[in-house]
């Protein structure tokens, strides 16, 4: 079932951080077609692995978006058919993608381009990649 979580601002204090997350679910192949927090949305897509490898992934891509989260050599399910319904569907203002270097998450980035392409929307799309040791590589 889709969920709103009602966030506050995003203050990170100490150890005892709140989460930034504002939407579940967060799995692409989960996620619906349609839900309030899309509206208006900056949406993060982001690969399984890069919150694991870089240490500031809420404070630095989670706070303030919404998120959607996969793995193309994981999960089964057509990424581009996903996210062209979720993008034509929807009031998307932009688009981060956050990936790691390594080969398998060029299928996410693929398929999102496509799924932008084919929704016939013009969505600003910014590309972050994340090294296998924690660092941008490039933005």
């Amino acid at each position: 079932m889709a969920k709103t979580l009602n966030r506050n601002e995003y203050v990170r204090e100490g150890k005892n951080v709140e989460s930034a997350l504002r939407n579940w679910p967060v799995q692409i192949k989960l996620a619906p077609f349609s839900a309030p927090y899309y509206k208006n949305a900056n949406l993060l897509i982001a690969a399984d692995c890069t919150a694991y490898s870089y240490g500031s992934f809420h404070d630095d891509f989670i706070a303030g978006k919404t998120v959607l989260i996969g793995c193309p050599k994981l999960d089964a399910v057509n990424y581009a058919d996903k996210l062209r319904e979720i993008i034509k569907g929807n009031d998307i203002k932009s688009i981060t993608l956050v990936k790691m270097e390594v080969p398998c998450c060029k299928g996410l980035e693929i398929a999102l381009r496509r799924a932008i392409e084919e929704s016939g929307k013009d969505i600003a799309l910014s590309v972050i990649t994340i090294s296998i040791s924690g660092e941008i590589i490039n933005e």
